[in-house]
This record gives C-alpha cells, sequence and structure tokens, in this order.
C-alpha cells in the first residue's frame, strides 16, 4: 500500500513555507499605512498552522528517499496544494474575489501562467501585488528544482536525457534536491536582483522594480498595471528582454559557471537553438511591422523583439496589443508560444530541446528509408539517444496535442467562441498567460470567463506545468494498484 506520510510530511513544510513568505506582503502593507495588513496576517497564520500540523502528523512516516510513485503524487499534489492556501489573501483581501476567481489567480501566479481575473490592478494595495510577484517567484524556482531534481527521473518527456546534467539524484531525491536547491537559489536570488537594478536604473520605482523582477526572473509576467509593460521605457522593454532570455536558459549552466567552466553553456545545442529560433523569429516580424506599420525605426524593432521573448519564454509581458497587427502576426504568436524554453529553466511550453529530438528522429528515420540496410541512430549533443527516450518525446507531443484538443472542446462546451477556447487552451497548457481574441488578448483578462471555464483552465495549467504525463499517470490503474 502506497505510504502517503512523507508526501503529506513534504506538502506541510512546503504549505508552513508558503505561509511565512505572507509575511512579506504583511510588511509592505503595513510600510505604506494602507489597513490591508491583517489580511496577510490572517492568511499567514492560517496557512502556517493547517502546513504545520499537517508536517508534523506525517513526520513519523519520514524516510531517507522516495519512492518513484511518491514522487509522482508530491509533484502534483504541492502544485494543488500550495495555491489553495496561496488563493486566501484573494478571497479575504481587498479583490473580494469568488473562490474559483482566486484559486485561478493563485494557480496562474505558481505555475508562472500570468493569467489574471483581477481588473483595475493599478489601484490594489502593495501586499496584493507584491503577493501576486511572489506566487509566481516561488513557482519559478520550484519548477527548476523539479525540472532538475524530479523529472528527470519520473523519464516524463524525454527528460530522462538530462539527468547525468541533473547531478544523478535516483534513490536520494530529497537530499540530492537540498544541495541542487541551495546552489540554483543563489543564482535565482542573483539574477532577481540584478534585474530589480537594471529596472530602477531606467525610471521605474523601486516596488515595481522588484515585483517585476520577481516575475521576469520567473518567466511569470504578472505586472503591476492592467496595461503590462506598455506604460514603462524602451530602457525596461530591453532590460526584460535580457533577464527573459537568461530566466529561459539552463540554471544548471549557470552553476557551472560558478564551479569555473562556462563552455557548456555556449556549447548546449538547445541554447544555441532557442537563441537562433529567437533571433529569426524577430527578424521575419520586424520586417512586417517596418513594411506594415512603422517604417524602419527602433519601436518595430523593440516591439517585435519584446513581444516575441515574452511569448516564446512564456512570460506574458506585453508592450502592445499585438491582436492589432493582423492575422499573421496572431498566428505567429500562437506558434511561437508553442515552442518554449530550455530545459531546466523557468521558462514553460514544450520546450527546445524536445522539437531537436522530433527532428533528430525524423532526420533518422528519412534516413532509413533512403537506405534500409544502414544503421542510423539519433544523437543530441553528440550522444546517441536511445529509444526510450524518443519514444517518451513522442509520447509527450501526442499527450500535449491532444490534451490541448480536449480542452479546447471542454471550453468550447462552456459557451467560448472557438478563438477563445482554442488559444485559452494553448496560453493555460504551455502557461503562457495571453491567449488571443479581444477578451483574453494581450488588451484583456480571463475575468469575464464563466466560472466552469475558469477552473477547466486551472486544472490546464497544473497540467502542463507538470509536463501532462506525470499527472496522467496518477489517473492510471497501474499507479494505484499495490
Amino acid at each position: 500500500m502506497l505510504d502517503l506520510r512523507p508526501v503529506g510530511y513534504v506538502i506541510g513544510l512546503l504549505v508552513a513555507c508558503l505561509g511565512l513568505t505572507m509575511l512579506a506582503p504583511l510588511i509592505s502593507d503595513l510600510t505604506v499605512n494602507n489597513g490591508h495588513w491583517p489580511v496577510f496576517l490572517e492568511a499567514s497564520v492560517i496557512t502556517v498552522f493547517s502546513g504545520g500540523l499537517t508536517a508534523l502528523s506525517c513526520r513519523n512516516g519520514v524516510t531517507e528517499g522516495l519512492s518513484i510513485r511518491q514522487t509522482f503524487l508530491l509533484t502534483t499534489l504541492v502544485w494543488l496544494a500550495l495555491p489553495f492556501f496561496g488563493s486566501i489573501p484573494f478571497v479575504i483581501g481587498a479583490t473580494n474575489l469568488s473562490f474559483t476567481n482566486a484559486f485561478f489567480e493563485a494557480m496562474s501566479g505558481l505555475t508562472t501562467t500570468g493569467a489574471t481575473v483581477i481588473g483595475g490592478i493599478e489601484a490594489l494595495p502593495e501586499g496584493l501585488k507584491l503577493w501576486r510577484g511572489i506566487l509566481q517567484w516561488l513557482g519559478g524556482i520550484g519548477i527548476i528544482v523539479m525540472a532538475m531534481v524530479f523529472l528527470p527521473e519520473l523519464k516524463v518527456g524525454g527528460m530522462q536525457v538530462f539527468r547525468s546534467e541533473a547531478f544523478e539524484t535516483m534513490g536520494k531525491i530529497l537530499p540530492r534536491a537540498t544541495e541542487i536547491a541551495s546552489r540554483i537559489s543563489v543564482i535565482y536570488v542573483g539574477l532577481t536582483l540584478t534585474c530589480a537594478l537594471a529596472y530602477s536604473a531606467t525610471g521605474m520605482n523601486s516596488f515595481d522594480a522588484m515585483v517585476h523582477a520577481m516575475t521576469t526572473v520567473s518567466t511569470g509576467g504578472m505586472a503591476n498595471t492592467d496595461s503590462s509593460f506598455g506604460i514603462y521605457s524602451a530602457g525596461a522593454h530591453y532590460v526584460a528582454c535580457v533577464f527573459m532570455v537568461l530566466a529561459a536558459l539552463p540554471f544548471v549552466r549557470y552553476v557551472q559557471i560558478i564551479t569555473g567552466s562556462a563552455k557548456p553553456l555556449f556549447r548546449d545545442p538547445q541554447v544555441r537553438a532557442f537563441l537562433a529560433t529567437i533571433g529569426i523569429i524577430v527578424c521575419v516580424l520586424s520586417v512586417f511591422l517596418f513594411e506594415t506599420f512603422h517604417g524602419y525605426n527602433e519601436i518595430a524593432f523593440r516591439e517585435a523583439l519584446f513581444n516575441v521573448v515574452s511569448i516564446m519564454t512564456g512570460t506574458g509581458y506585453s508592450s502592445a496589443d499585438y491582436m492589432q497587427w493582423g492575422p499573421f502576426a496572431a498566428v505567429l504568436f500562437f506558434l511561437v508560444g508553442l515552442i518554449g524554453g530550455c530545459a531546466g529553466s523557468t521558462a514553460c511550453s514544450i520546450k527546445i530541446f524536445r522539437y531537436q529530438l522530433l527532428f533528430a528522429s525524423i532526420k533518422t528515420q528519412i534516413k532509413r528509408i533512403h537506405t534500409p540496410h544502414g544503421v542510423f541512430t539519433p544523437r543530441f549533443d553528440g550522444r546517441p539517444v536511445g529509444q526510450d527516450v524518443l519514444n517518451s518525446v513522442m509520447a509527450f507531443f501526442v499527450a500535449f496535442i491532444v490534451t490541448m484538443g480536449l480542452i479546447t472542446v471542454a471550453l468550447g462546451l462552456t459557451g467560448l467562441d472557438f478563438i477563445t477556447s482554442v488559444s485559452g487552451a494553448a496560453t493555460a497548457l504551455a502557461n503562457i498567460g495571453p491567449g488571443l481574441g479581444d477578451e483574453i488578448g494581450p488588451a484583456g483578462n480571463f475575468q469575464g470567463l464563466n466560472d466552469a471555464a475558469k477552473w477547466i483552465l486551472s486544472i490546464a495549467m497544473l497540467v502542463g506545468r507538470l509536463e501532462v504525463l506525470s499527472v496522467f499517470t496518477l489517473l492510471t490503474w497501474y499507479f494505484w494498484r499495490s
């Protein structure tokens, strides 16, 4: 029988830690004396008490390591428990959101999707603005650790190809997770502080700079205004582009840089492919904007660069309503959002390495058709790729596409139109943020959707952030049998 106590213990500790982070927005509200701080005091007490009690009740079941079944369960349940408690400040705070809306907002934050149901963000108390940033920041570092430690061992969607670079964690998942997290945390905090200083240098006030640094490095995209980045200077746009790209690169490469070797970063095939893809798409869109709207000037290039980087990394900021750029731009952004960043980063979506493995497999198959008696092996980063990895990648692509189709149908059944349903399914499953159309596009938000659609999208955000297959495994009979 599956022992749930180790899972409950870890979840309880993480929930309690989440409650302690609520003290930061409490202090923020106290500092500006807006009278909103009791909301975070109450939410913190509830969360810390609940998490601590859960951890204490499960403490007698703690073991040295987690089994694969326990790990599958942990990676899913923790991303359900944290949004549940993270939604409390939205329910009892100034937003007075329903639980459905509050859970959607918290899930969007922790999965770094960036979709929001809140309008009039400028008028929110500072504590709630900061809380949205904290949720995304915590979700960003959480997904890095999960990508480096858990997913390679679960063999989800080809992630096992990075197992050797994830410090060989099999059998000692939690102890090794602590070691990896400590290294990554230093880098993550350093990038965040550097980004905040850079934003301040462009004219942002210190509060906006810190919150946007959190949502940039986490590639989350929740901004402090309804117009996202549209009100900020050109300098802020370029700073955001730099740090969105840095956050979408493999954090294990930064660990290697700290230990004295920068070569792996520049030799990493997924890094080169990621940067090349951005460069090509930005050039294409820039030429389109040059010819169609702006003429040959810096604004066209900046808007192309900022929005392409934002959507491809899954950040979801916008500097302009690109729905006004015509069908070509809308289709381009839809496809760009399904590419994603590098494995082991805060970026989301399908991720660039899976496309590389897919193309390597297709290339090998073409060679086999042309030369039936030849021996050809797909390779990635100069190493042969096993059939188990290729099977996992193919299964991921099929699962992703089928899931997106099912979510689209489900959203359509709630009464949403085709464009909203398709783009909503894609943006939630790929954790991008804005969709297409007038309602959930870059100039809108998800506030007007019905409750059924919001729950469907909340589930989609969770499934997409956990790489689809790891969640679906829990739904199989094989997982639960003794």
